[in-house]
């Protein structure tokens, strides 16, 4: 058999693996892709997505359109995409933990997070940073539980919305250190932020994106980083578990997910495009400058996680007897 006809049999032979490709996969994406984000614009999910959507429409050569749809911690976003969002994968989500796997045990949601959500692949994850108003003279993270222990329910701090990771952030310190402080939620990052630059709320559980460039002029003073590790950007500020509070810990993540009814090769495919732009040196760079360092992984890898998360904040609310009040 000489190789023209080796190649021709080669041919013949792939035509019936070519057609048995789902057609959804095969035509995807047909138009604009949205990401709906569940935050105001100018907030880290905000920057995060848009610096995605960017390398992902043009890999994709289709215009990505990114739709903010802020409130109730992102849970108006999550349940559009969840219950009312077309199906054939045009639409995603970038979700974020405290709808996916706070929020279940905090209220009565009405959507699923994991019957109603297909996961796609994670995003970022960051811890978030506790700053504190220049005006407020409060320089230290001991400093902040003395102020909060001898003034019970003076103290507030701000978050993007209840059952948000700022919130629980919050929460878990009050239950750690024994104080009483008050929860102000927003829309989002950036109004929690200006009202924080403001001065008309003393403390906010910040992405490190949001808080820099106003920790950097010495308007906000960072007292305290609530994941397992400092942060490179921050090296002379302590996390919150070696301050006193062993065991604390409170990440915040992003993640891109769809709602359940779109097809498994879409999902698929979609999960192939995203994990290749977060790995793409230059959005990795980016994204890594706004203090969102990139997470790409498989669709089963972050179902995992939001597994892991579920059960975790789960017992947490529960044996320390949190909740939206």
């Amino acid at each position: 058999m000489n190789k023209r006809h080796l190649l021709r049999c080669a041919a013949l032979c792939a035509i019936p693996l070519l057609s048995a490709l789902p057609a959804q996969a095969q035509d995807f994406p047909k138009g604009n892709l949205t990401i709906v984000v569940g935050f105001a614009a100018g907030g880290a999910a905000d920057s995060a997505a848009r610096i995605i959507g960017k390398k992902l429409g043009e890999n994709l050569g289709v215009p990505v359109v990114i739709d903010n749809r802020p409130g109730a911690g992102g849970n108006i976003a999550h349940q559009y995409v969840a219950k009312t969002a077309p199906t054939d994968g045009s639409v995603i989500l970038f979700g974020s933990v405290g709808p996916l796997t706070i929020a279940p045990h905090l209220m009565k949601l009405p959507y699923d997070p994991v019957k109603d959500l297909a996961p796609i692949t994670m995003g970022v994850n960051f811890p978030n940073v506790l700053v504190v108003h220049s005006g407020l003279k409060i320089r230290t993270f001991p400093e902040f539980v003395a102020y909060a222990k001898a003034n019970p329910g003076k103290l507030d701090y701000a978050s993007t919305g209840p059952g948000s990771a700022s919130h629980l952030a919050g929460e878990l310190l009050d239950d750690m250190a024994k104080v009483q402080t008050v929860h102000v939620p927003y829309k989002g990052g950036a109004p929690a932020l200006q009202d924080l630059l403001g001065g008309r709320v003393a403390s906010y559980y910040s992405t490190l994106a949001t808080a820099q460039p106003h920790i950097e002029s010495g308007k906000l003073i960072p007292l305290a980083v609530t994941g397992p590790k400092r942060l490179p950007h921050l090296p002379n500020v302590p996390t919150i578990a070696e301050s006193g509070y062993p065991g604390y810990s409170a990440t915040n993540w992003y993640a891109f997910v769809a709602s359940s009814k779109v097809p498994k090769a879409t999902l698929d495919r979609l999960n192939t495009e995203l994990v290749k732009v977060l790995k793409t040196p230059a959005v990795a760079d980016a994204l890594n400058s706004h203090g969102l360092p990139p997470a790409p992984g498989t669709r089963e890898e972050l179902a995992r996680e939001m597994e892991r998360e579920t059960a975790t904040w789960g017992r947490v609310i529960r044996e320390r007897k949190i909740t939206m009040q």
